[in-house]
Parts: structure tokens; sequence; C-alpha cells
């Protein structure tokens, strides 16, 4: 049996590698994902003053730590029995939309965005984001003009735009001025004007292309699953708070419910050859690494969202929506690269929600934190942008820490990433394309998830360089191919 390795795998927040399993024959055997380093938060957490935990868990990842930084806040709401006040949920709701529209444009410009705005055969050296910015100059200097003014929003009111520190149990560390709004204001509504500019480009430019039609029609492409995420009371994604809503491989409504009840529904497989556990819906059981309707393997993040939504909560964002469903023609949609352009759904509705709190009276207001109850146990749900985030904690009489538990988005899409580079990989080998293009075309199926394997598992050491080595079925090394 041939071997092929692709280690590490690039263009995503954290490390892993792929592993492809040939027959005799040359044909795929298997495909798997595996995360081999160790995430150990959940238990050096313990014994920590709760208070501290939005702080300490925020340190997972450098590019989403506002997703855990109130995933952690609204877990210690819970556990202190707090009220969180209007002004200081919309301080943290703008800060989130914010935050939404910053990093879905990273990825659809910066990591994704070599698959997306690049040929497939430019040459490797170019496909990265310097590529990108030589290719579409500027386009790429609106992006990163603009992006920098989102990150102005998560400074102005986070205290800083990476690692933020505004978020406390009850609300958060100080009220808005009319100024702070002022500003805000401005950021938000150059986010809107690009948030159109990218949605036109992506129908000139990106849809048309047969490569890219191919990869979101191809039967090879669509994988059927279960999907998950937040929703308001009228039925649009909502990324701070909401009703979890799961939807059935066929559009049917599994639950719609309180959010933090919705760890009852989930379980967690361990498998040995990777630190990565497998959620699925309990109720449907484990299956193995099989999609469909009777598997209980779901998936979260953009396309799932968009998927449990009845509509989105902007207009610009709507249009976008109905567009999307039309060009595929069914719901749910189940091609995986339909994700990256429902990320630019969500970066729209991220930037129009942003700019209407921004206008909201309450912004400014002076009560910005409630009453703490005793300590106990909570459940904080956010959706990050690569989708569902739980923190569940409980505390003790003195507000430290017993337990921690995090279920990230990447780890709810574990299985299903895990079968989506099966899928390519099973197309790549047919075509016979054992050389350097294997390495991509692999890798644009985890990709297209925009996976944050650093707060799925975590890893210290450092770098490795991109090595792809290529076994006979006597087990001898046949080829290497490095980057």
């Amino acid at each position: 049996m041939k071997k092929i390795v692709i280690d590490p795998i690039t263009r995503l927040e954290g490390h892993g590698k792929i592993l492809l399993y040939l027959d005799e024959r040359g044909g795929l055997k298997d495909a798997v994902l595996e995360i081999p380093e160790l995430r150990g938060f959940e238990r050096f957490c313990r014994g920590r003053r709760g208070e501290e935990m939005p702080q300490i868990t925020e340190r997972i990842c450098g590019v989403c730590p506002e997703a855990h930084h109130l995933a952690s806040a609204k877990a210690l709401d819970d556990c202190y029995g707090a009220e969180v006040p209007e002004p200081a949920r919309l301080q943290r709701e703008l800060f989130y939309n914010a935050y939404i529209f910053s990093d879905h444009l990273l990825h659809l410009v910066f990591l994704g965005g070599p698959d997306l705005l690049l040929p497939e055969d430019t040459p490797r050296a170019q496909r990265n984001v310097l590529g990108v910015l030589q290719a579409h100059p500027e386009l790429g200097k609106e992006v990163v003009r603009v992006r920098a003014r989102a990150q102005k929003i998560l400074d102005l009111i986070g205290g800083k735009a990476i690692h933020p520190v505004f978020a406390l149990p009850g609300g958060v560390a100080k009220p808005l001025t009319e100024e702070d709004r002022e500003e805000v204001r401005g950021h938000a509504q150059a986010m809107v004007g690009l948030a159109e500019k990218m949605v036109a480009f992506f129908h000139e430019q990106v849809l048309p292309d047969p490569g890219i039609q191919s990869l979101l029609l191809s039967d090879e492409c669509q994988l059927p699953t279960h999907y998950m995420g937040l929703v308001d009371g009228e039925g649009a994604p909502n990324f701070y708070h909401g009703a979890l809503r799961i939807v059935s491989a066929k559009g049917a409504e599994l639950y719609c419910g309180p959010a933090g009840e919705a760890l009852s529904l989930i379980e967690e497989r361990s498998e040995p050859w990777t630190y990565v556990k497998f959620p699925y819906l309990k109720e449907l059981g484990w299956k193995g690494f099989s999609a469909g309707e009777d598997s209980g393997i779901y998936r979260v993040g953009p396309l799932a969202r968009v998927n449990v939504a009845e509509r989105m909560a902007t207009p610009l964002a709507q249009e976008e929506f109905e567009r999307f469903f039309d060009h595929f023609g069914e719901r749910p949609v189940h091609a995986t690269f339909a994700y990256h352009w429902a990320r630019l759904v969500e970066m729209v509705q991220a930037a129009e929600d942003a700019a209407r709190l921004s206008e909201e009276d309450a912004l400014t207001g002076a009560e910005v934190r409630g009453e703490l109850g005793q300590p106990g146990e909570g459940i904080g749900v956010i959706e990050a942008a690569r989708g569902t985030l739980f923190h569940h904690y409980q505390l003790d009489g003195e507000g430290l820490v017993e337990r921690v538990n995090l279920i990230v988005a990447t780890t709810h899409n574990a299985a299903g990433i895990g079968l989506s580079v099966k899928q390519m990989a099973e197309r790549v080998v047919r075509e016979g394309e054992l050389d350097e293009r294997l390495l991509n075309r692999v890798e644009m199926a985890f990709r297209a998830y925009d996976p944050c394997l650093a707060c799925a598992t975590h890893f210290l050491p450092g770098e490795t360089p991109l090595v792809v080595e290529i076994y006979g079925a006597d087990g001898k090394l046949l080829r290497r191919v490095a980057r």
C-alpha cells in the first residue's frame, strides 16, 4: 500500500497533516486529516479565577480571540446569573460584527483567496496573498484599508484589536462616548461600501470561472450532512446570540431552542490517530465517517448558518442570500465550496449590522455592568467566524474554575473536513495528478471550511516545511515533493 503525506497543511490557523493511502493499483483506499498536537486549555484552566477566563481562553488563537473572549464572557454571565445591560449588549454585538466582517475578509482574500482569485495553474511561489494583491491590486488596496478600519473598531471597543480585554461577567468595562460612536460610524460605513464591492467582484470575476462552477456544482464535491447555527427570532443568522437551530440533510428541523441546552444533543468521539474529537448528534448516533440523512455528522460555519436560516437580517445580505439559493436551486446546499460564497453573504450582513448598531441610542448608555449572583455552572454559545462555539464552565463557591469544556467550530466540522478531503483526494488520484498540484488541490477541500486547528487542538514548538512523501506498496519511498 502506498502512503502520501502532506505535512503540514497550509494557509490556515494551526497545524495538521493529511495522509492519503493508495492501493496497489494506485486507487485511493483511504484519506484522513490528522491533528497530531494536543490542546491543554481545558486542563490548565482548572483552579483559575472565573473572571480570568475571557483573557485566558482567547489565547487559544490569534485569528479568532474575539470569539473565545465573548463566548467566555457569556458563559460567565450564565455562571453568575447576571443580566447584561442593553448598552453593554450593544457594545458586545457591535464589536462582534466587526470581528466577523474582518475575519471573513481575511479568509476570502488572504487564506482562501488564492484558491478563488488565482488560476489553478498559478506557480506555487505566487499562489499566496502577494499573488492575489498583484493580480487584483485595486481591490487588494481597498481590502487592506477597510479591514484596518474594522480592526480599529475592535481596538476602540475591545481595548486591543487582538486579545481584547473589555468583556466582563455581567457586561463590559466602560461606556462608549458619542465621539466613539462617531468614529465607529465612519468605519462601519466603509465596511458596507467594501462589502458591496466584494459582492460585485465575486459575481463578475469569480463565479463565472468554469473551475469554480465545477467545484460548486460537481457531484463529487457535495457532502450531505446536517447543519447547526444560531438564529434570531425571525430566523436570520445572529452571530452573537439567539436560538440554536439544527436542520437535517434534507432540510427538516431537528431542533430549535435554547443554545446551551443543545449540548445535551451532542456526543464526542475520539479516534486514536488524532487529538481532535468528532462530535455527532447523539440521537442519530455515530455511523462511522459517512455522510447522509442517517449519519450523526453535522457541519457548522457560514454554509451551515445560511442553511439553517430562513432569511438574512439586513437588506443587501438578503439579496445575496436569495442569489445564493437561486444559483443552487435547492435547500439545504451541500456543496463544500459553497462555504466561500456563504462567507461573503455573512460578511455583508456583518457590515450592515455594524452600521445599524452604531446608530442605536442606547449604545452610549452609562449602565454597562449587571449585578452578579453566586457562582455556579454556565454555558456561553456564540457563532465564531468558523461556526458554533460552546464554552461550558463549572465554578466553585469561591468563583474558581472546577471544570471546563470547549467545543469549537473546527471540532464540530472535523468529520466533515475529513470527508471533504477524502472526496477531493479521490478526484485528484483518479486524474493521476501525483505531483505538486496535489498539495494545493487536496488542501483546497479543507481550506473551504477556514479551519482553526489552533482552536481544535493546540501546538507549541513551531513550524516544519511542507512535504509530500509517496511510498510504494513495499513501503519504500518512491518520491518526495517538498515546498
